[in-house]
């Protein structure tokens, strides 16, 4: 653990002070607070279950009250992430020129072209683009966890950290700056408030009829990337998970309710209509 257990106790306990002194009833609790997704819970679950498992290594306790069979996690399932439409992608990358602001200008040139996560996107710096090789370097990320203040980190996984290909044609809306500014904020990232505006901005310079809303963008290009190459493991390492399973479950959404099957099959196999 990276931080004592009685710590980590006391930060989802705070009426406990010891590991020793959590039983069944006070994980309830925890879970009954959460107005969360039950996804979110069941990993905050996983996180508990941690603790209590060192406790036990650790002589702290001699059960895990996670294991009781009183323990109900419920919740409502988390809503998927519905990709923006072709015709509404061929809109963005049509008016990227309209965006007044550099910084904005940059944003939408990047987001919405490459399947990165929005703390990715933040936490690009000017070196990490190869405007020579035509690659994007990703290996670092901001996130927001009080909401405002940027927190610089590493990426989510080992797989996260990778190299995509840049798209060639967006070159031309980049203006570059100094190396190891960020492309998005300077000398600091941007904070939570600062990206909500970036995004409201570029909304009203190219009179878009939804929100830019940025974890959109990576579930749309990588929506697209499959349903043009049909090669999954492409996707996953544009994507940067470790499975294959992870981008067709989360992130591959598919264009049509219905492909017929039939015709290609017919197709490879020399059947002609």
């Amino acid at each position: 653990m990276f931080l004592p257990l009685d710590e980590v106790a006391l930060y989802f306990f705070p009426h406990q002070a010891q590991v020793i002194d959590i039983c069944p009833v006070d994980v309830q609790k925890v879970f009954n607070a959460m107005s969360s997704a039950k996804e979110t819970k069941i990993k905050v679950k996983n996180i508990l279950n941690m603790v209590f498992e060192q406790a036990i290594e650790d002589g702290l306790i001699q059960r895990n009250p996670l294991h009781s069979r009183s323990i109900r996690i419920t919740g409502q399932a988390s809503k998927p992430i519905v990709p923006y439409t072709v015709e509404q992608m061929r809109y963005l990358v049509q008016h990227i020129a309209d965006v007044r602001k550099p910084m904005d200008r940059n944003y939408l040139a990047l987001h919405a072209l490459h399947p990165l996560r929005p703390e990715e996107i933040l936490g690009l710096q000017w070196q990490d683009i190869d405007f020579a090789d035509r690659t994007i370097r990703i290996e670092r990320a901001v996130t927001h966890p009080n909401r405002n203040a940027p927190l610089l980190k590493g990426t989510k996984t080992d797989a996260s950290r990778r190299v995509i290909d840049l798209v060639p044609q967006i070159i031309p809306y980049l203006t570059r700056s100094t190396e190891g500014h960020f492309v998005l904020g300077g000398e600091q990232p941007l904070s939570y408030t600062q990206t909500r505006k970036m995004c409201q901005r570029i909304q009203q310079d190219i009179n878009f009829a939804e929100a830019i809303t940025p974890r959109r963008f990576r579930t749309t290009v990588l929506t697209d990337l499959y349903d043009m190459t049909k090669d999954i493991k492409q996707a996953q390492a544009a994507a940067g998970h470790t499975t294959a399973a992870m981008t067709l479950k989360h992130y591959v959404k598919g264009r049509s309710e219905h492909r017929n099957t039939a015709a290609p099959i017919a197709s490879a196999y020399g059947l002609e209509n």
